[in-house]
């Protein structure tokens, strides 16, 4: 913790209610974060407060703090100004900083006679043909991998003619993305064609490719060349489907950014989509460590449009916040005219905004290991239960026994949407005998973390906290832990699974009554699978519970057999029954067997009659 936490603390509360800019330094002077505030008193005075509802890298910023200035101005507004300014001229560590990494790309077309389509960053002197530049890196990869498929290109390193007849075709002839010119079947004439329609697609778009070609299949019909228009009709067909394809909106979406986020594990993925003629013509990704969640937002659109001359008309944004007004502006000044900013709540602008959100997600996701549909399932989870994290480590528990014998109780482990079943645990219910789930529950989480407090922390098992706890059952089991969490003051969110008459999760339930889950959500399917996980986990273990007890009220309540006899009589006649039914020397001959635990076996089975 930082040292002077007092110190900076006393200096924050005297700090006038008025709005201004307030900027951190570290103990060498250095400017490593700038903010601006609606009240500078309220808002700088919270970095100094208690920790543990900060972010880890608002932690990290707070303990290299050593000194602070500020600057009172007359509105929000010009603080959000004088903020821009300043973090620009001086790049604080601390803030959200990107990089005006948007270089050119080109489209290359190799030498020789069987030249291939790609896409490169940067022009070199290697005798191929380059079209553009292009501002889009992720249209001009995108147009070529259309032109590519849609004209059956090679995309592969084979070199033409050196490499024909030298391998078999690969996967993309089979699904008819290649016309595999490595055969040494195909006619450098067609395939000269093909390159030239392809290079007409990307210069002039799908309208005036398709022109294009139609003339070109008419030409092909009227000189009796009909496999060659047979052909031509297959690409515009493949162009049209292309098309169709791209419009992932309706023509109804305007020229706009739709700009959303996601976070997890200490990291925030911005995803920015850019539309034009309501076709997708340019993404970006930024991930960065997550920070103050509520100026996460304005962080992020000042340090983007600060980068960027070419502001929208329209901006879609994933969250509101308080700063809104004044962003939307301030870009309607940096443009020259009003800016749309808005926080879509339904229709086709929302529908594209969860889409950005996904695909933020996703691209979070792939750093974990995980993929979107887990981690949308689990905010669907967050949002559902009000929870103030992803809960990515999720313990959940089911108690088992049979008119309250062999009570026992089921820990299972989520991690990231997924089992881990390296966490799971089992447990003997130890502290009284007969039947109540309720205290059988309580016994069980209290003793889990008992252990938690013993345990050194881990990333899985007894020496981790987990973010939820989902119990098998209603308000009765959640009232019992409820009451052992805090009597050990265990700050964790607790919830039960309610099953309907089908048993399926229906609702969770907490201290503030049921939430009901619908059947058509993936949540639904998520939380039912849940339940049915640790209802397997726990009845296993009351099973092979029953199973040992019958086990040990049979075979090793015999004089002269003890566990490992009665193991190896078992392997030997599968069966107790077998056992049962076996003369004596059949029980002699049987392995780590003696005659004389062969005849009190037998005896055992066939009583003498008096």
């Amino acid at each position: 913790m930082n040292p002077k936490m007092a110190q900076l603390r006393k200096k924050a509360m005297a700090l006038p209610l008025l709005p201004g800019v307030y900027i951190m330094h570290d103990n060498s002077g250095e400017i490593i974060y700038i903010g601006k505030a609606k009240a500078l008193k309220n808002r700088v005075s919270q970095y100094f407060g208690s920790q543990t509802n900060h972010a880890e890298k608002v932690r990290r910023m707070v303990d290299n703090v050593g000194d602070f200035e500020y600057i009172i101005t007359d509105s929000e507004f010009e603080a959000l100004i004088l903020e821009c300014s300043l973090i620009k001229q001086h790049t604080p560590k601390y803030n959200i900083l990107l990089k005006d990494d948007k270089g050119y790309s080109y489209i290359r077309v190799s030498s020789g006679d069987w030249g291939k389509i790609s896409y490169v960053l940067q022009k070199a002197d290697d005798g191929a043909e380059y079209i553009g530049p292009y501002k889009s890196s992720y249209y001009v990869k995108s147009a070529v991998e259309e032109a590519n498929k849609i004209f059956m290109l090679p995309t592969c390193n084979r070199r033409f003619p050196q490499d024909f007849k030298k391998a078999r075709p690969c996967l993309n002839y089979h699904i008819k993305q290649c016309m595999a010119p490595c055969t040494g079947k195909v006619k450098l004439s067609d395939y000269r064609e093909s390159l030239q329609q392809a290079l007409d697609f990307l210069k002039g778009g799908s309208s005036n490719s398709i022109k294009q070609l139609t003339a070109q299949m008419e030409e092909a019909a009227e000189n009796l060349e009909f496999e060659r228009a047979a052909r031509i009709r297959d690409k515009i067909k493949a162009v049209r489907r292309m098309g169709d394809k791209q419009k992932v909106v309706a023509n109804k979406v305007l020229d706009e950014d739709v700009i959303a986020s996601f976070s997890n594990e200490g990291k925030t993925c911005f995803q920015v989509f850019r539309f034009e003629g309501g076709r997708l013509f340019d993404r970006e990704i930024f991930i960065f460590d997550s920070g103050d969640s509520e100026s996460e937002y304005e962080e992020f659109l000042i340090s983007y449009y600060t980068l960027r001359r070419d502001i929208p008309k329209n901006i879609a944004l994933g969250s509101d916040f308080d700063g809104l007004e004044d962003v939307a502006r301030w870009l309607s000044e940096k443009r020259g005219n009003k800016v749309n900013v808005t926080v879509p709540q339904r229709g086709e602008q929302a529908q594209l905004v969860q889409m950005c959100r996904s695909n933020a997600a996703e691209a979070l996701a792939q750093q974990n290991g995980a993929t979107v549909r887990e981690y949308s399932v689990l905010e669907e989870l967050r949002e559902t239960l009000g929870l103030d994290k992803l809960p990515e480590y999720i313990e959940s528990y089911d108690i088992s026994h049979l008119a309250g014998t062999e009570n026992v109780a089921g820990m299972i482990v989520y991690r990231n949407g997924r089992p881990l079943k390296s966490a799971y645990r089992k447990f003997k219910i130890q502290g009284f005998t007969g039947q109540d789930d309720y205290a059988s529950m309580a016994e069980v989480l209290t003793r889990r973390f008992e252990e938690y407090k013993q345990a050194e922390p881990s990333d899985e098992g007894f020496g981790k906290l987990p973010d939820l706890i989902l119990l098998d059952g209603g308000k009765g089991q959640v009232a019992a832990v409820r009451e052992v969490l805090d009597r050990m003051q265990i700050d964790v969110p607790l919830y039960g699974m309610v099953k309907d008459d089908k048993h399926r999760t229906r609702a969770v339930t907490g201290d503030g009554g049921e939430i009901a889950i619908s059947s058509k959500r993936q949540l639904f399917a998520f939380l039912s699978k849940m339940q049915d996980e640790v209802h397997r986990f726990a009845i296993g273990y009351h099973h092979q519970r029953r199973k040992s007890s019958t086990f040990k009220s049979s075979l090793t309540s015999i004089e002269g057999v003890g566990t490992v006899r009665a193991k190896s009589l078992l392997r030997y006649f599968r069966t107790v029954e077998n056992i049962a039914k076996a003369d004596l020397e059949e029980l002699q001959n049987a392995p780590k067997m003696t005659k004389d635990s062969a005849l009190k076996v037998y005896l055992y089975f066939h009583p003498k009659e008096d």
